[in-house]
């Protein structure tokens, strides 16, 4: 199966500029815990909730601080053309419960995660992800310096 058989396409942007509020109502709006970050036409980052707890709340930054304070820029991503099975086991590798998906054109067409594995990879490959994904210690975002 290819990933773009089990991405999902409705996929919010936030800005650099908004605030870490605003990023957090669009997760609220789409019932996601990471949103990508672009600035003209260019991925360049994702923010997490966890970003959002980890690098703002903890460190005593306020609602009004901008995405780019807190988003992860070194952004993993994979190609909608991809093996999802192969994906997921990347996914593991490296740690991250969601990518960004894009064409071959390098355009975000949708994001894919661990929810969306489960449910068409089924328990096996999505199982082996999750193993991978929530093994202690390390990075647990987007990039390591979170």
């Amino acid at each position: 199966m290819r990933v773009a058989e089990a991405m999902t396409r409705d996929v919010r942007i936030a800005s650099p500029d908004q605030t870490i509020c605003d990023a957090a109502g669009l997760m609220v709006q789409c019932d996601a815990g990471a949103i990508p970050v672009g600035e003209n036409d260019r991925l360049v980052g994702m923010i997490t909730d966890r970003d959002i707890a980890v690098r703002a709340v903890a460190a005593g930054k306020g609602p009004d601080t901008p995405v780019r304070d807190v988003m992860s820029q070194d952004v993993k991503y994979c190609f909608d053309d991809e093996d999802l099975a192969h994906v997921a086991k990347n996914m593991a590798e490296i740690r991250v419960r969601r990518l960004p998906v894009v064409n071959r054109d390098k355009r975000l067409v949708g994001i894919v995660s661990l929810g969306d594995i489960a449910l068409t990879e089924g328990r096996k490959t999505a199982g082996d992800a999750i193993s991978g994904v929530s093994k202690h210690g390390g990075p647990h975002s987007q990039s390591a310096n979170a």
